[in-house]
């Protein structure tokens, strides 16, 4: 249980003894909830339930805060609950409470923070970037945003899945199969033309003289379709291979890769179709199929099948989160889509409903584009190859622990420009240097109490009583509120914001508060706060999937 939630079920058995006595009249109990208090003076709780219940019973609302707080029962973890203007109950912790969870956190290690929220299965589905070329920056933040969600989820005490869908069939694939070997017959000499909505980017071409450096010309002697088929076989595996080189080195890997080909040899796709055609979803018309949305309230209906004979997009999207949903039985999903998915998410969610899904079990989440600037100046050509910057350029310039700071620094619904100079500048400017930095300072500090043989384990936490240590110890038992937070709205950028306020409020502590002193029994309870501190802000980093460093 949270400490909100304890703070919740206290109020409510309050409002239940003052209600039996008869002072806030027969209102019913309104949802009851607990916030931070912007101003610390303001304690380290609050609930605006008098407000509301006021709006119920026609009392004032300091009456109401009044009778509730008069049957609060006492509790030593809190130095004053107090009723305030306009009709608050704020909750003031006391000092033997917030020395008492410097202990809490030393014992839970790298568990501290980890709540009990539901016990559901979640798959998330991100990146999911077609095989016909490099992954880019766009990639890049839905990758991030997608494993720190999924690391969030976890440690709120959901079950969760990670999936890559893997576009290998369809039209774009036969495209990027004949641009290959288009290719592949120029770089030796022969007369060939990239097709009408082919791949053109300079990575192609670079494919196909590693086709030729390695297979020379064999494919000139196999008939065209073969070595269409062939060659374009090789590139789908070499970027494919690419892809998940440059994700592993982003710090992201999936539990599931899922084959868009297997929908088809599976039965799923043409199984699929067949319910929405029973169930009266599927019109003929104009040599396609379609599915008819509008009877259900879209705009309008939407291609299924094209007059060639081949899928669209939706159709195998459809059979691919009906295999989500019915076969796989999934609790929810959420499916991270980049900013040119958004006319997608309205009928994605319509025909669930058609299969007799509830189309709420379904989150999208749209990542708006990224801007890469260096300083002021935008770039947008690689300087290697001409082309869009790719997520390995970006990778070797900055290094994934920039990278994922700085795309989870904002919520994916914002866009967003990436300063590429100050990701990789060394100072308390960049935030992802400010945070880790807080980390090996901490480190130093314990590396130093080891040298010098301090044993602080039986360190007393009583002692910790001035304000630098206290508003410390504060900020860190904010940790699994973060955590609860994120796992409810499924917005990460909050990570990056709580590691930087408690690397400041370290590093106050830290100019303030000598931690190795000549007062043997206050160095020991400082330690044990600076470890409890390296705890909470090593276990910050790792749930944005960065690293900790010892040293800097």
């Amino acid at each position: 249980m949270t400490f909100k939630k304890r703070l919740a079920e206290m109020l409510a058995q309050a409002f239940a003894g003052a209600a039996a006595k008869g002072l806030v009249g027969n209102a019913g109990l309104p949802e009851i909830t607990i916030e931070r208090p912007a101003r610390p003076e303001h304690g380290d709780y609050a609930s605006s339930l008098p407000l509301k219940l006021a709006r119920l019973t026609g009392m004032k609302p300091m009456d109401v805060a009044a009778a509730i707080v008069d049957n609060m029962p006492p509790d030593n973890d809190f130095e004053k609950v107090a009723a305030v203007p306009p009709g608050f109950i704020n909750f003031t912790l006391s000092k033997s409470r917030l020395a008492r969870q410097v202990d809490v956190v030393c014992r839970a290690g790298d568990t501290y923070g980890n709540i009990q929220l539901e016990d559901k299965s979640v798959q998330i589905e991100y990146v999911s970037g077609n095989p016909t070329g490099p992954l880019h920056v766009g990639h890049g933040r839905g990758a991030v945003l997608g494993s720190t969600l999924a690391n969030v989820l976890k440690a709120a005490g959901y079950r969760v899945s990670t999936e890559y869908y893997i576009n290998d069939a369809g039209s774009q694939l036969e495209a990027f199969h004949r641009s290959l070997y288009a290719r592949y017959l120029q770089s030796l000499g022969k007369e060939a033309e990239v097709p009408s909505g082919g791949y053109h980017g300079n990575y192609v071409t670079d494919l196909a003289r590693d086709l030729v450096k390695q297979y020379g010309e064999k494919y000139l002697e196999l008939p065209e379709d073969r070595a269409v088929a062939e060659i374009g076989q090789i590139g789908i595996e070499r970027e494919m291979l690419q892809i998940k080189q440059d994700l592993e080195t982003l710090g992201v890997t999936f539990d599931v890769w899922f084959s868009e080909q297997g929908l088809f040899k599976s039965g799923r796709y043409d199984s699929t179709l067949k319910m929405l055609r029973d169930g009266g979803y599927i019109a003929d018309r104009e040599n396609a199929t379609w599915f008819t949305s509008s009877t259900l309230g879209e705009d309008k209906d939407n291609v299924l099948v094209r007059s060639d004979g081949t899928p669209t997009y939706f159709a195998t999207d459809i059979a691919y989160h009906y295999d989500k949903f019915a076969v796989r039985k999934f609790d929810s999903v959420i499916d991270i889509w980049g900013a040119d998915h958004q006319g997608h998410v309205q009928r994605m969610k319509v025909v669930l409903g058609a299969l007799g899904i509830e189309p709420q079990r379904l989150e999208i989440i749209i990542c708006q584009l990224v801007t890469l600037r260096r300083g002021k100046e935008a770039v947008k050509i690689s300087k290697r190859s001409g082309d869009i910057i790719t997520l390995r350029e970006l990778l070797e310039e900055v290094g994934p622990d920039a990278c994922r700071f700085v795309f989870l620094s904002r919520s994916a619904d914002s866009q967003m420009d990436f300063d590429l100079e100050l990701a990789i500048k060394q100072s308390a400017d960049n935030p992802v240097y400010y945070v880790q930095y807080a980390h090996a300072r901490i480190s130093s500090i314990l590396r130093s109490a080891a040298e010098k043989g301090i044993d602080f384990t039986a360190g007393d936490t009583g002692l910790l009583t001035s304000e630098p240590e206290l508003t410390l110890i504060r900020s860190m038992a904010k940790m699994p509120e973060i955590i609860e937070t994120i796992a409810l709205s499924h917005q990460p950028h909050h990570l990056p914001f709580y590691a930087q306020d408690l690397a400041t409020v370290f590093h106050s502590f830290y100019k303030q508060c000598r931690v190795i002193s000549e007062d043997a029994d206050l160095t020991a309870a400082r330690l044990k706060l600076v470890l409890a501190a390296r705890i909470v802000l090593a276990r910050t980093l790792h749930l944005m999937g960065m690293t900790a460093p010892e040293k800097m």
